[in-house]
């Protein structure tokens, strides 16, 4: 007679988005033949500052669960994120986009979500650098190439009246709400327990893994496995198994942020469809458009600047009295445990890793985590090749984005502060520094993608598919890092040159097309919300 090894029992250290979200995604994918209990530490009031997140979130996370937008947006009071608008990464300046020298615009571009159009089987990037090499053009790449630009302008909405979409975006939301929410769906429609009480300690057997831990009221909570969800303090995978944290500020400056919300006239001045990015002198300072208000925060570096002095700049950009406005001041380490998986302990979220949310890829790496984790699920005898392998993807993400942030950093050409002039004295990885190469030489960062057909939604494909070549034109042409020359099959191509004219002329088109029909977001997000 075979022992039965399969675990049986969850425990989730921490509630939060991160506790949530895993309760949530466990509970689908094990079914009740496991049971799942949070322990959540009593709420505390917090600022809710806004979140925003990356396109491929409802296709992976909600869509596994079965929840429509209609369903969970107007519990969360989310809007839509388009794409993300960057202020003042190349002059300087702070607040609203400043004029470029020489008359070359506004201080602005746009990394938008969604496929770049293709001609001949070749992207329209190529193209444009085609055309911007031989002088053809000084059209900026966003808009040459999108319609989106001209939306965010007009503050349009991603859909149309009868829901219609017709571009890519992503979300922005309250995360408090989020959490409540999914804390609803995970106790009532999937028997998850909720405890509040307080974490006190963890007992740990002979080979190591934790057996229980134990609480203030006196509980001890067994468990087979034990998710990590407790925040910066990953109060179970670093303080309780010793696991390594490792420290990366040798490749990002940033260590702080404070952060408010700012009450919004939305009938009067439109709602945003995209997140901003606004340069600051020590850092930069995030805007998430929400329903009567947004979030923002600035996060800068305590190298560069002190707290009075990011508070006081930050206040001073959005017109703030630091006196009456109640600021979330916020410290933050960047980096990754140096395993996410130790033995029966998986830490999720900010317990297992942290980069500052430039590209919005906090709640991404908690569902990417969660995906991993069911994809490698172990049974009792908790198998090394599955950990080891669940650890490697989480490495490799965490590296990836960490790079590309910090590409936006070190390729920027603002160097009006010491801030600034610090980034570009940061060493690029070695990997990254061949995409970068890749890209220089004309022929784009395009990265594999792999399509495992698994019900989860191709969760490989659709990552890969974010990370493509548009996202790195999108943010190294914004910031003026050009390839060297053009894709030299092009010049054995005259034929497709000539005929890609009319791809361009359908952007433009197309862009006029959806100016004329679409509705403001604030007129759409009314409409979902029910107001």
């Amino acid at each position: 007679m075979t022992s039965d090894d399969r675990i049986k029992n969850i425990v989730v250290l921490g509630g939060g988005t991160a506790g949530w979200m895993s309760a949530a995604y466990l509970g689908k994918a094990l079914g009740r033949s496991v049971n799942i209990t949070v322990l959540e530490a009593p709420a505390i009031p917090k600022i809710g500052v806004g979140e925003a997140t990356i396109p491929n979130l409802q296709k992976v996370f909600f869509d596994f669960l079965g929840l429509s937008e209609e369903e969970w947006m107007p519990e969360c009071n989310a809007s839509f994120k388009m794409g993300i608008r960057f202020v003042n990464w190349r002059t300087g300046g702070a607040g609203e986009a400043q004029p470029r020298p020489h008359g070359t615009g506004l201080d602005r571009f746009d990394h938008l979500f969604g496929l770049l159009p293709e001609h001949d089987n070749l992207p329209l990037s190529h193209y444009w650098t085609y055309k911007r090499s031989q002088g053809a053009t000084d059209e900026p790449f966003d808009r040459a190439c999108y319609v989106q630009p001209a939306i965010f302008d007009k503050k349009l909405s991603p859909r149309h009246m009868d829901g219609t979409k017709w571009a890519s975006y992503a979300w922005h939301f309250d995360a408090h709400l989020v959490a409540d929410f999914l804390r609803r769906f995970a106790t009532k429609q999937q028997g998850a327990v909720h405890i509040e009480d307080r974490f006190t300690g963890a007992e740990v057997d002979q080979n190591g893994h934790i057996a229980a831990i134990t609480t203030e009221a006196g509980l001890r909570l067994e468990a087979d496995l034990f998710i990590d969800c407790s925040g910066f303090r990953s109060l179970l995978i670093n303080q309780v198994m010793k696991e390594p944290f490792l420290d990366m500020s040798d490749h990002l400056l940033n260590d702080r942020a404070v952060a408010t919300q700012v009450p919004h006239d939305d009938e009067t001045d439109g709602i945003e469809p995209f997140t901003s990015a606004i340069a600051m002198s020590s850092g930069w300072t995030w805007k998430i458009p929400l329903l009567g208000r947004f979030g923002t925060g600035y996060v800068y570096s305590s190298r560069f600047a002190t707290q009075d002095e990011a508070t006081e700049e930050f206040c001073r950009m959005w017109n703030l009295d630091p006196e009456k406005r109640p600021l979330n001041h916020i410290r933050f380490r960047v980096g990754r445990n140096r395993r996410a998986w130790v033995k029966n302990c998986v830490g999720i979220g900010l317990s297992s890793c942290f980069l500052e949310p430039l590209e919005s890829t906090g709640i991404y790496f908690t569902y990417a985590a969660l995906y991993q984790l069911v994809k490698h699920f172990p049974d009792k005898r908790f198998d090394p090749v599955l950990m080891d392998r669940f650890n490697r993807e989480i490495e490799n993400m965490f590296d990836d984005t960490r790079d590309f942030i910090q590409a936006h950093f070190s390729f920027a050409p603002r160097d009006d502060t010491p801030f600034w002039r610090a980034c570009k004295e940061l060493e690029l990885a070695d990997g990254f520094k061949e995409k970068v190469a890749l890209y220089k030489s004309g022929l784009g960062v395009n990265l594999p993608v792999t399509d495992e057909g698994n019900y989860y939604g191709n969760f490989e494909a659709e990552f890969r598919n974010f990370w493509s070549n548009a996202n790195y034109y999108c943010v190294f042409a914004g910031l003026d890092v050009l390839p060297e020359h053009s894709m030299p099959l092009l010049s054995h191509r005259p034929d497709s040159i000539e005929s890609a004219e009319a791809v361009f002329a359908e952007v433009g088109r197309r862009r006029d097309e959806l100016l004329n029909t679409l509705p403001s977001t604030y007129a759409y997000l009314r409409h979902l919300h029910g107001k």
